[in-house]
């Protein structure tokens, strides 16, 4: 089921659809991103695909524990301005007893992109 939940989400974070991301998330669900910190995961998605131009993402890995998974990325993120950052990132899945996403924790290198995207909103 994680393979499956974890699959239909690289998808949709790649097209951008947030419909479709957030029916694999829990009410309440919570995000830790380090670029907008912990955040609920409808407000993280609205302001990510909002700072979104287009994404490309190619699966690396995908590790399954009890409850949990973790996916291996490389993300190609063009962020609103245009702007092209791409890397390599983990996420950590946790998933709720009905199997949906109930704590996401992103973790990158965020050396090149921080700069950027913090640019990319001072400039809105």
């Amino acid at each position: 089921m994680e393979d499956l939940i974890i699959r239909q989400y690289l998808n949709g974070l790649e097209l951008g659809d947030y419909s479709s991301i957030m029916k694999l998330f829990s009410k309440g669900a919570i995000v830790h991103s380090p670029l907008y910190g912990k955040i609920k995961a409808t407000k993280f998605y609205q302001d990510l695909f909002a700072d979104t131009s287009k994404s490309k993402i190619t699966p690396l890995a995908v590790f399954k524990g009890k409850n949990s998974a973790a996916a291996h990325f490389r993300y190609v993120w063009y962020l609103a301005d245009g702007v092209k950052v791409n890397f390599e990132c983990v996420d950590i899945f946790k998933f709720s007893k009905s199997g949906l996403i109930k704590d996401l924790t992103i973790i990158y290198d965020t050396h090149k992109t921080r700069p950027r995207f913090e640019k990319m909103n001072v400039q809105r």
